[in-house]
């Protein structure tokens, strides 16, 4: 594990100033080319590609991002991805430029391939399609058949109860988000929700009252937090929260601090994906790892069969993953 001074090393700032940006504090006045670089270089040093770049060019790649720039810096998820798929298509020999919006899509005239990060519309999925070469998409599974790379929520939310039922807690809430496609055609569905959901009820367990739906941000992850310290009281309040990423869980611990609430004493909080900051936040952050820089890796992978190799046989890689135990998450409570 990279430590904060080598994250200051290599990107030429402060060590407190790496930590009050992986901690998401909002008093620190920096300007976001720096968080961005704080953010690469600490995602950076988590992925060490082990393959040499190309010494010939094989052409461009797009990489299409459904987050805006400033949104990347609020869920560094899709950065990660980003940078695993631009080393990916480095080290192969390809060049690529990036794309945050659709609708800037830069025409290249010797454009190899498109990989599409994030959630598309049905429109867009048609638009990215028009181009008329190899397209894969990255934490989506359109209902075209197109090459793709996903996560198994299924498995991972349910590991996670079941965790959770381990240590003997069964009054388990939930904080989620909810998103929009960027052309405003209608909203995506976090299966995550939907999957937790399903499981408590299977279990008996399930309480309306304990889901809390906002964005995912820290913001709304705090925020929601608040609300369900506010409206949820003795026997009601759960004694332990998934979080469906974890931008929203750092949010949680930090308006659990700002009540006085001890974690993971009183309340436990998971999160999903192990982004960087997960491991440097106190208390650290108990989640579900996803391999991110696998998946854009991944992707390109895709992309290079199809160009290099005229496969015409529709793939989708669903990719495992690992729960991280941390400090957020107590050890087995008696009942």
């Amino acid at each position: 594990m990279a430590t904060l001074k080598d994250i200051a090393n290599k990107a030429g700032v402060s060590t407190s100033t790496v930590s009050r940006v992986l901690n998401y504090d909002t008093t620190l006045s920096v300007g976001e080319e720096t968080k961005r670089k704080i953010f690469e270089v600490a995602e950076e040093l988590e992925y060490k590609s082990k393959k040499q770049p190309a010494n010939k060019t094989k052409g461009t790649l797009a990489i299409v991002n459904w987050y805006s720039e400033a949104e990347e810096l609020q869920d560094i998820y899709y950065m990660s991805i980003r940078l695993g798929a631009e080393k990916r298509a480095k080290a192969l020999g390809y060049t690529y430029y990036r794309v945050y919006k659709q609708s800037d899509f830069i025409e290249e005239a010797d454009i190899r391939g498109i990989l599409a990060i994030g959630k598309f519309s049905p429109n867009q999925v048609k638009e990215l399609q028009s181009h008329n070469v190899p397209l894969c998409f990255v934490d989506y599974l359109p209902d075209e058949e197109i090459d793709s790379v996903v996560v198994n929520f299924k498995k991972a939310m349910r590991q996670n109860i079941d965790y959770l039922l381990e240590q003997g807690h069964t009054k388990i809430g939930f904080i989620g988000g909810k998103e929009s496609f960027s052309d405003g055609t209608g909203r995506w569905e976090d299966p995550r929700e939907k999957i937790v959901r399903e499981y408590l009820e299977s279990k008996k367990l399930y309480h309306d009252a304990s889901f809390f739906i906002g964005d995912f941000t820290v913001e709304d992850g705090k925020k929601n937090m608040l609300s369900a310290l506010e409206t949820l009281n003795g026997n009601q309040r759960p004694t332990a929260f998934i979080a469906a990423n974890d931008a929203i869980a750092i949010g949680c611990l930090k308006a659990l601090y700002q009540k006085d609430i001890k974690v993971p004493e009183e309340i436990s909080i998971i999160g999903f994906n192990d982004i960087s900051p997960a491991k440097y936040i106190s208390p650290s952050l108990t989640t579900v790892k996803v391999y991110t820089e696998e998946m854009g890796s991944s992707g390109i992978g895709l992309l290079q069969e199809r160009i290099e190799e005229n496969r015409d046989v529709q793939k989708t890689v669903i990719m495992s993953t690992k729960h991280i135990e941390r400090e957020s998450t107590s050890k087995k409570r008696r009942i």
